[in-house]
């Protein structure tokens, strides 16, 4: 049922919308990325995982901003899922930690290029925030 509603979805761009992924092999996606490591040691903070997380995101080049319960990463498609595999690679080998739980929102646009800091702004605009 999925495939078939997917198909049909894919196989009728309306108005001026591009298809998507169709101009590019690597299109652009922003996400809401929380990593969890789950250990038995060490009481309950995650703290130093999540600062190797960032670590790691930071030095991927791609675009990110960090907020209390995530970060948000944006950039081509498969880049931030192979960094998304990257962080539980790391965390699994690297550090020992034995179990992870992660949450990603993704978000995909066809009638325009979306970034974070246009995302934020298109907010603070509507809200009266000086830039």
């Amino acid at each position: 049922m999925l495939r078939r509603i997917a198909t049909r979805v894919a196989s009728a761009p309306r108005g001026g919308l591009k298809r998507w992924g169709s101009d590019a092999a690597n299109p652009h996606v922003i996400i809401d990325l929380c990593v969890v490591p789950m250990k038995h040691t060490d009481g309950v903070s995650v703290s130093k995982e999540v600062c190797l997380v960032e670590k790691l995101i930071d030095e991927s080049g791609l675009t990110h901003k960090m907020h209390a319960y995530g970060t948000n990463i944006e950039g081509p498609w498969d880049d931030v899922f192979a960094l998304v595999k990257q962080c539980h690679v790391m965390l699994h080998n690297e550090h020992g930690v034995p179990r992870i739980t992660t949450t990603i929102k993704a978000g995909t646009r066809t009638d325009k290029h979306a970034t974070i800091a246009n995302k934020i702004q298109s907010v603070e605009d509507k809200m009266g925030v000086p830039s």
